[in-house]
């Protein structure tokens, strides 16, 4: 264990003067500031990183990540990081990604007392119950699963759209867009559930419009 500890801060040496090789600047360049164009809201597990499976550098995507790629409005941690890269970071496009074989949803499924991980899966159970008849209906739990990570995924998107920071700031720029993903561990694959952005902001303003004017859909997302 010593040795796989040690390793990360060699790791760290070769990495840095792999940087440093290719371009003398880098980190010179890096220290100024930040301007991602993308938030990414994934999932804890150790498997699903995300810069790594974007294929993105350092500085291009603002990371927040949490067991199951949950967005609760009472969790301080993923509104304020939502809230700080619509305002501030003024990202275009936040991910919402979730992955397949995901033990938080596997757990949220599962009837048993698991302590403290209640309230958090709580928030996965309510996915579950929302769309119960279509998830019973799918008689393969793998696939049942899987299903229920797609729509996790949705839902989680939804709770993203209904922040006013979000609101507020589509109406200004048409900026940001929501899209959700899920990364198939078995093929190393992102696969784009297409959320219809513009058609679930307008199916949501007469209950969760947290501004006075009218979102304004001119354009054809892309």
């Amino acid at each position: 264990m010593s040795q796989s500890y040690d390793g990360i801060f060699e790791n760290n040496r070769k990495w840095v003067e792999s940087r440093i090789s290719a371009d003398p600047t880098f980190f010179e360049e890096l220290a100024k500031t930040q301007t991602p164009e993308y938030l990414y809201i994934g999932c804890s597990d150790s498997r699903a990183t995300a810069e790594e499976l974007m294929g993105a550098k350092p500085g291009e995507v603002f990371v927040h990540r949490n067991i199951a790629n949950v967005v609760n409005s009472l969790d301080m941690s993923a509104t304020a990081v939502i809230e700080y890269a619509v305002q501030h970071l003024k990202v275009k496009h936040i991910i919402v990604c979730g992955h397949y074989n995901c033990g938080g949803v596997k757990a949220a499924m599962t009837p048993q007392d698991l302590g403290i991980l209640n309230p958090w899966l709580r928030t996965i159970r309510d996915v579950y119950r929302l769309h119960q008849t279509e998830l019973d209906f799918i008689a393969d739990d793998d696939l049942r699963y899987d299903k229920l990570v797609e729509l996790n995924v949705l839902e989680q998107c939804i709770n993203v759209i209904k922040m006013a920071c979000v609101q507020e700031r589509y109406i200004l720029e048409e900026y940001p867009i929501v899209h959700g993903w899920v990364f198939d561990l078995r093929t190393g694959k992102i696969i784009d559930l297409e959320i219809d952005f513009e058609k679930v902001l307008k199916d949501i303003q007469k209950i969760y419009n947290l501004s006075e004017d009218q979102w304004v859909m001119s354009r054809k997302i892309k």
